[in-house]
């Protein structure tokens, strides 16, 4: 395991002032706690975030997501039967966002997305994802330290 190279909180408690005003925002609306944690742990996979991904391990299952679904999600698209449709369009976006160089996010899942979601969910889906991929940055970035357990 690598060293912590720099704790952001202790040297400038305000640099996570926005991104914690990001999270009231995300939490604050209609996605659930479950979908939020799938789309979490899904972008943390593809960044390997360590940190992130068991913390929201750990949210998702305090969700009440089966650790089976927690166990086989980056494998999702082979296990489509065991997500919704509306978790199978957030994952499909998560990955097309967290990877955008490789192509951007497609017309068809993009439609995948409007057919799932409100028209006032997707900005909160697309900061949820955005918001993640900003923390995976910042935690693999930094090294930052798993907690004890």
């Amino acid at each position: 395991m690598s060293t912590q190279r720099m704790n952001i909180q202790e040297i400038d408690p305000k640099a996570y002032q926005p991104m914690i005003a990001m999270e009231k925002y995300i939490h604050a609306g209609t996605l659930g706690e479950a979908l939020l944690a799938l789309v979490k742990i899904r972008a943390s996979q593809l960044n390997g975030c360590a940190y992130c991904l068991d913390m929201h391990g750990r949210e998702a299952r305090n969700a009440g997501v089966d650790n089976r679904r927690v166990d086989v999600l980056a494998g999702w698209q082979e296990a489509r039967a065991m997500y919704s449709d509306r978790e199978q369009a957030a994952l499909a976006l998560t990955e097309s966002m967290t990877l955008i160089s490789h192509g951007g996010v497609s017309d068809a899942i993009w439609a995948q997305v409007k057919a799932a979601f409100t028209e006032a969910e997707i900005p909160v889906l697309l900061m949820a994802i955005s918001a993640i991929n900003v923390w995976n940055r910042l935690a693999v970035t930094t090294h930052q330290a798993l907690p004890d357990v």
